[in-house]
């Protein structure tokens, strides 16, 4: 403990964390509840598939050359920041429950700010991603024209403000001085910190959610303007389809993120009567849920993508045997081997390359 000149002004830089958790009326278990156990089971579960899955994802956007542009660029980086998370919701779950109360300040200050940057930079790649799709599309492209060194100035800026978000509170924007402004879910942070961060989340989600509407009418009325030179069938199904892809996203997003935003902006106002301990393990594990949610309605929908799900997956079953007429890595491959066919039985390709080109443009994210 020390003191700033005769006003008063006391640091508790010496203290415990179980003093800031006392201090906050945040009541840890000195041992092991059947709460705690499946809490950090599911926690547990949730880590290996984040990991696993977006391990998966970046392998298949490594191995397939198809995927060198900005977009999967940026669904790359996401996924790098979701496998952070993983990787720090799963140091949280081996620091957690009773085993919080042996953590110094500075194991609890890199514990929460390992959470707070991961999820910075998760909530960032999409916005980056959503203004990229904003981008293509009003213009009228399948891929963005912006270089690869933009690509990387853009994922270098979304780490470096994700980093500083996550290491505001180890700077100074905690409580260790001021008691009073101690949050009740995170018994180190100023409640001023909770609502600010909460804020920026909130306003990026909103942002996207602009985006994607914004999107979602322009498609909607091209489409319609296109109709007479299209089948009623295919009019209804490129809207429909937007509509799904859309209707993912958003609610996705929002039933993953805006309970526990929610719950961080009721703590920092100090909301005595909204009992947040009640439901902030349960939030957390919620909010960790997007990141492993977010290869599915980001790359998943790709067929080229699952395509390399696919031979990533199988590599060890296919080792050793010779290559078959069905395994392609990439589009040109797949036109190769189409036109050899061809030859073989009358000499005539039997698809023109602009149209499988078309076709596969068709077929990939939007």
């Amino acid at each position: 403990m020390s003191g700033t000149n005769s006003s008063v002004t006391v640091c508790y830089y010496n203290q415990t964390v179980e003093f800031f958790y006392n201090n906050a009326n945040k009541k840890i278990s000195p041992s092991w509840r059947k709460r705690d156990y499946a809490v950090v089971s599911l926690g547990l579960l949730v880590c290996f598939i984040v990991i696993l899955s977006n391990l998966l994802v970046i392998s298949a956007i490594f191995k397939n050359r198809r995927f060198h542009f900005p977009i999967y660029y940026l669904l790359g980086n996401l996924a790098v920041s979701d496998l952070f998370s993983g990787v720090a919701y799963l140091h949280l779950m081996f620091h957690t429950g009773p085993w919080t109360m042996k953590l110094s300040q500075y194991q609890w200050f890199l514990r929460q700010g390992l959470i707070d940057t991961s999820l910075t930079a998760s909530v960032l790649n999409l916005l980056a991603i959503a203004m990229e799709r904003h981008q293509t599309i009003f213009n009228m492209q399948l891929h963005s024209e912006m270089s690869t060194r933009r690509v990387f100035i853009i994922i270098f800026f979304i780490w470096m403000v994700s980093i500083i978000m996550g290491l505001f509170p180890t700077m100074g924007w905690n409580c260790l001085c001021d008691l009073k402004r101690c949050s009740t879910m995170a018994p180190l942070y100023s409640r001023s910190f909770l609502v600010f961060w909460a804020l920026i989340n909130l306003i990026t989600f909103s942002i996207m959610v602009a985006i994607y509407t914004r999107i979602f009418f322009y498609v909607r009325h091209k489409s319609r303007q296109m109709s007479e030179h299209t089948t009623p069938t295919r009019h209804r199904e490129t809207v429909l389809g937007l509509m799904k892809t859309v209707s993912m996203i958003l609610g996705l997003f929002v039933l993953c993120w805006t309970p526990g935003l929610v719950l961080l902006m009721l703590d920092g106002l100090y909301c005595e009567t909204c009992n947040v301990l009640n439901y902030e393990k349960y939030f957390l594990v919620l909010a960790e849920c997007n990141s492993f949610v977010d290869p599915i309605v980001y790359c998943f929908r790709d067929k080229d993508m699952r395509k390399t799900f696919k031979e990533l997956l199988c590599c060890l079953c296919r080792r050793g045997k010779g290559p078959s007429d069905n395994d392609f890595t990439t589009l040109e491959e797949s036109r190769l081997r189409t036109i050899r066919k061809a030859t073989k039985t009358n000499g005539t390709p039997l698809m023109n390359h602009v149209s499988e080109d078309h076709a596969a443009a068709s077929d990939g994210f939007h």
